[in-house]
């Protein structure tokens, strides 16, 4: 994560109320990536379900996912239970379903892991989702129990 000195913090967060949309995605990933993430949280939402342009939700999505973490993974699905038009839903959907770290075992078990911890969030949204992408998915002790099984 690339810390952000005070004036670049307020620079990106200036930004993200830019009418340009390649301006407002591209504060989305600095803010992602900041080490003061708790500072700029409203900030990130507000980019996480941007009304005007798809590009600036993704972008914001994937730079919190990039960053490997259950703070980033909790951003996307506190902003998922709340989106409220279709955009918003297909774009943070598919941050979460094809994110390309999740394919390998440690990604996938890191995930898993974080799931498990955001399962029991305070916040009822994110509890839910991490909860429903939970029952989708099967541990990988049984994929791993499988192939051996196969052998």
């Amino acid at each position: 994560m690339a810390p952000l000195d005070d004036q670049e913090l307020s620079a990106a967060i200036e930004n993200a109320s830019s009418p340009a949309w390649s301006v407002r995605g591209e504060a989305g990933r600095q803010l992602a990536s900041s080490d003061k993430i708790e500072e700029v949280a409203d900030v990130l939402h507000r980019l996480l379900l941007d009304a005007q342009d798809t590009w600036v939700i993704q972008e914001t999505a994937d730079a919190l996912l990039e960053r490997k973490d259950t703070v980033g993974l909790r951003y996307v699905l506190l902003a998922y239970s709340q989106a409220g038009t279709y955009d918003a839903v297909d774009h943070l959907g598919a941050a979460l379903d094809c994110n390309p770290e999740w394919m390998t075992t440690e990604g996938a078990d890191r995930l898993i892991k974080q799931l498990r911890t955001l399962a029991t969030d305070e916040d009822a949204g994110v509890r839910d989702e991490a909860q429903q992408i939970l029952a989708k998915l099967r541990p990988r002790e049984e994929w791993a129990s499988e192939s051996e099984a196969d052998s």
